[in-house]
């Protein structure tokens, strides 16, 4: 009752009596409550701000034109979204509301995302189209041909549709080749992680390894709608895609549909039918035409054949004839072979004439003599001066070693060094005078064998004779031989003095050609006369 008549200044706030709160306390009130009134909750809006720090976790935001909704999607549902959120896309969020104590706001925990209906789709594919072209991935310029026959054909496609029997049976039908098939996933989350491992894991093989490296690549999968198809759309898919350097055929859908695969593909088929009939060739007609052309071959060399020939005829009825062309050259060489008798027979007396002209000729003994005389002048020379080049030596080198002033120690080790060097002085001196000496009068010898051939004894070895007058001059004629008052005959072996007489010379007892070894008459000695 007395608090009635308190002061009324006295009194307490209104609430004062409430229970008070720590901010933890106060947070976690708020988040139960929040968690309490929304458990899952989707939510339309556009994507804002999307950051993907290093932990994996992706925080974005949601908006409409009034509001922002924070949101974040943990690093495990990330890795599971079958679509990544991209900034400017509209998209309905499934989650749960809940709070963010550390900021003192609220957030949604997102568990699933997917656009907002085609539309939303469409724009993402198409901003995601222009980006990549503006990479270059899309250019004409990166774009290769494709191999006319490839030996091995890589499929990436699921292995139990119809797609894989369609190109089979299309192959071989047109070309059989050797089918490689990388079993993947054409729709669904792995499905564009998977196309990409594949095409790069056959752009891994090793030219002529265990598993044979494909010529031409086919990326193939059946119709369906947008969302179905979305994972050839994937930027993991096209960076492979253009990255590949196995030309790749893009055969994704029907003829309608377009994915950002087929942009980035070296070829789109409209249907995996269609691939298999770009890789190879119809093997039918690629006989028909190679008839064709072996047809062609044919004629075209019968038709040169033909008009080599008749060139060939009309070129030889202008040619002369072989008669008229060797004629006068026959005529020229009998000509030529009547002459050379008399040019030879001439040629030979003029040499002969030339060779034993008298004693000042140019192959005479005086030629040899005088070099011999200046040879051996050279070596008497040198013979002389090798004595007197050594005793010089010698003296240097006694007055060097005199000239020396050394302790006795080293002086009998330098004059023992100066001796020794003094005496391989002399001796290769020595050896060098005795080389020298030996080489000229192996020089010399050789020069008096070739004076001994070349001089009139060797001639007269062979049956001749030299003539000589009583003054000892050489006599050369039969006149010069009467006129003599006496001869003189010089054989091989000795001299004969003659008194030359008029009286007839006596004849010779016919021989029998058995008695004559030589054979024509006149005896084995061989022709007898004087030297010149």
């Amino acid at each position: 009752m007395s608090d009635l008549f308190d002061d009324p200044d006295d009194a307490q706030p209104a609430g004062g009596n409430a229970p008070e709160f720590t901010v933890s306390e106060l947070s976690g009130a708020v988040k139960r409550t929040i968690e309490g009134a929304f458990t899952h909750v989707r939510v339309r809006g556009e994507v804002g701000r999307v950051s993907r720090p290093r932990s994996g976790h992706v925080y974005l935001d949601l908006k409409d034109d009034r509001s922002v909704l924070a949101g974040v999607i943990w690093k495990g549902n990330a890795q599971r979204l079958r679509t990544q959120p991209e900034e400017g896309m509209e998209v309905i969020a499934t989650g749960r509301l809940t709070t963010f104590p550390g900021q003192s706001r609220y957030q949604i925990v997102i568990e699933d995302i997917a656009p907002a209906g085609v539309g939303a789709l469409m724009a993402m594919l198409e901003k995601r189209r222009t980006a990549l072209a503006a990479e270059g991935l899309f250019d004409e310029a990166r774009k290769r041909p494709l191999p006319y026959l490839p030996e091995v054909i890589g499929v990436v496609t699921s292995p139990s549709g119809a797609v894989i029997r369609d190109i089979l049976h299309r192959l071989r039908d047109r070309f059989p080749r050797k089918v490689l098939v990388w079993p993947v996933a054409v729709q669904g989350d792995k499905c564009a992680a998977e196309v990409a491992a594949a095409i790069r894991g056959f752009n891994a093989l090793a030219p002529g390894g265990a598993i044979p490296r494909p010529d031409v690549l086919i990326v193939a999968r059946g119709g369906g709608s947008i969302e179905d198809l979305w994972g050839f759309n994937e930027e993991i898919v096209v960076r492979a895609a253009a990255d590949s350097g196995i030309p790749l055929i893009s055969a994704v859908g029907h003829e309608t549909d377009t994915t950002l695969i087929d942009f980035a593909s070296d070829r789109r088929a409209p249907t995996p039918t269609a691939a298999a009939e770009m890789a190879v060739p119809v093997r039918r007609d690629l006989a028909v035409h190679l008839g064709a052309l072996e047809d062609r071959r044919r004629r075209a060399l019968a038709g040169q054949i033909a008009a080599k020939s008749q060139r060939l005829q009309d070129l030889s009825r202008a040619l002369p004839r072989p008669e008229a062309m060797l004629g006068e050259r026959a005529q020229r060489l009998d000509a030529c072979a009547q002459r050379l008798p008399l040019a030879l027979t001439g040629f030979a007396r003029h040499t002969r004439l030339r060779l034993s002209t008298g004693p000042g000729g140019r192959f005479g003994p005086q030629l040899l003599s005088g070099r011999i005389e200046v040879r051996q002048g050279r070596l008497q020379a040198l013979s002389d001066r090798l004595p007197r080049g050594l005793s010089r030596q010698a003296e240097r080198a006694r007055a060097r070693l005199d000239r020396l002033v050394l302790r006795p120690r080293q002086l009998e080790a330098l004059k023992d060094q100066e001796h020794g060097r003094l005496d391989r002085a002399v001796k290769a001196l020595a050896r060098c005078a005795i080389t020298a000496e030996e080489r000229r009068k192996q020089k010399l010898r050789e020069l008096a064998g070739l004076l001994r051939s070349l001089g009139y004894t060797e001639t007269l070895r062979r049956g001749f004779a030299v003539v000589r007058d009583d003054a000892g001059a050489l006599v050369q004629g039969a006149e010069a031989a009467r006129a003599a008052p006496a001869l003189e005959i010089e054989f091989a072996d000795g001299r004969v003095p003659v008194l030359p007489g008029g009286g007839p010379r006596p004849a010779r007892k016919p021989r029998r050609a058995a008695d004559d070894p030589g054979g024509d008459g006149s005896g084995g000695d061989g022709p007898q006369g004087t030297l010149f």
